[in-house]
């Protein structure tokens, strides 16, 4: 069997020694036409050794440069792999290789850490809302994209050795603010309450998973049974308690109930002026705010030095003062996004007299709008009302616990 050289037959010593033998006993002989070699003569036994270890080691060295040359431009601030859902790669003048936002990708998935960081819906349900937007991505896809820092503008350098894992700044386009990314992972890890409701595509059964039986206080669930002539829908309990009552009635009575939270113009009028007030006398003290933002960062590096003399020190060892670290550069990137959310938030006074004005417009008619909205509309207005379950008999009585701005209402 010819070959031109022997780093044609293979590039590693043992295999190529195990095919060798396996050849021979086929009585095959492999040879390299520009590098011959007699195998009866012993010698050239070391020099088949030389010319089947060089490429190996060539092959060895060209990946640790490869390695290593990936992660020193990942601390840079490179992302060095296929774009993330929500962006594309991109050569820049060069031959420079970035990530760039990918529209309308990247505003679905702004949408759903949105979403999620509210805490009104399940990741599934997002997830498949998400879907019908037109996000290109699997489930499991979904929850890696949750997870990654990449969206904040963050690069992850992996764990190599003694050097512990960390973040540093990317040179790419955030699509998400930290603050909002930190609060969909304390979604995901458990540690922000969660309104745990699921949501069905019946329009009749929009109260579903947001009110309680009277009977058990149990969550009460909905379904629809086939009559001779059309479908009647029920919100029911699983309970033995056997509640049971028609959805249209209910539906009629929530209704009425969301009469009272219209806003009359006279009221909208006075909550815009006090509103107005308000983010004048707030605008003023943004400057304060931003000092005690500044103020915070600084007693936590301070707290970090602090860690790192007791670890030279030997009081502490190396895993205490990692989890001090890593504490405190999470906080501390979270009080720069919002340091960062001062300046791009200050809206002028036309600006948030406008925003008002649409406010004011839904509040003068929400029951109409609720009447309008879909199956998915309808819930949202719901769960902004009322941020704990309802029974009917709270509505007639007109005791169910509400948010803040209907509470006011």
């Amino acid at each position: 069997m010819l070959f031109t050289k022997w780093d044609r037959f293979s590039r590693n010593a043992p295999d190529a020694y195990q095919m060798i033998a396996t050849l021979k006993k086929l009585g095959v002989e492999p040879q390299a036409i520009e590098q011959p070699l007699d195998m009866e003569v012993p010698e050239n036994k070391m020099m088949l050794a030389i010319y089947l270890t060089a490429p190996e080691i060539e092959n060895d060295r060209r990946a640790l440069n490869v390695f290593y040359g990936m992660r020193r431009a990942r601390k840079e601030g490179r992302y060095m792999a296929t774009a993330p859902v929500g962006y594309k790669n991109r050569t820049l003048d060069g031959g420079r290789k970035t990530i760039v936002p990918y529209e309308p990708v990247a505003s679905v998935l702004q949408w759903a850490f949105d979403e999620l960081s509210i805490g009104q819906n399940t990741v599934v349900e997002i997830y498949r809302q998400a879907k019908a937007k037109g996000l290109p991505c699997s489930k499991n896809n979904f929850w890696h994209a949750l997870r990654n820092p990449v969206y904040i503008g963050k690069i992850v350098i992996p764990k190599l050795k003694e050097e512990e894992s960390y973040m540093v700044d990317g040179q790419h386009e955030p699509l998400i603010k930290p603050s909002v990314f930190y609060e969909v992972q304390d979604v995901l890890e458990g540690r922000k309450r969660r309104l745990k409701t699921k949501i069905v595509t019946q329009d009749m059964l929009a109260l579903k998973g947001f009110i309680n039986c009277p009977k058990c206080g149990k969550v009460l669930t909905g379904s629809a049974s086939k009559g001779r002539t059309a479908h009647y829908h029920y919100y029911h309990c699983n309970s033995t308690c056997g509640y049971r009552t028609r959805a249209e009635e209910a539906n009629s009575i929530f209704e009425e109930h969301l009469k009272d939270y219209v806003l009359s113009p006279d009221a909208a009028a006075l909550f815009k002026s006090v509103i107005l007030d308000v983010y004048k006398n707030e605008h003023q003290t943004t400057g304060n705010s931003r000092k005690q933002f500044i103020d915070r960062i600084t007693a936590l590096n301070n707290k970090v030095t602090k860690a790192r003399e007791l670890l030279l020190n030997d009081d502490i060892d190396a895993a205490d003062f990692r989890a001090v670290k890593v504490e405190a550069d999470r906080e501390i990137i979270t009080l720069e996004s919002k340091i960062s959310e001062l300046r791009t938030n200050n809206m002028s006074v036309s600006e948030v007299e406008k925003t008002l004005d649409s406010a004011m417009a839904k509040l003068t008619s929400i029951d109409a709008l609720y009447c309008k909205s879909d199956h998915y509309g309808k819930r949202k207005l719901i769960g902004s009302i009322y941020p704990e379950k309802f029974t009917f008999e709270d509505l007639k009585v007109r005791t169910a616990k509400t948010g803040d701005i209907f509470s006011f209402i």
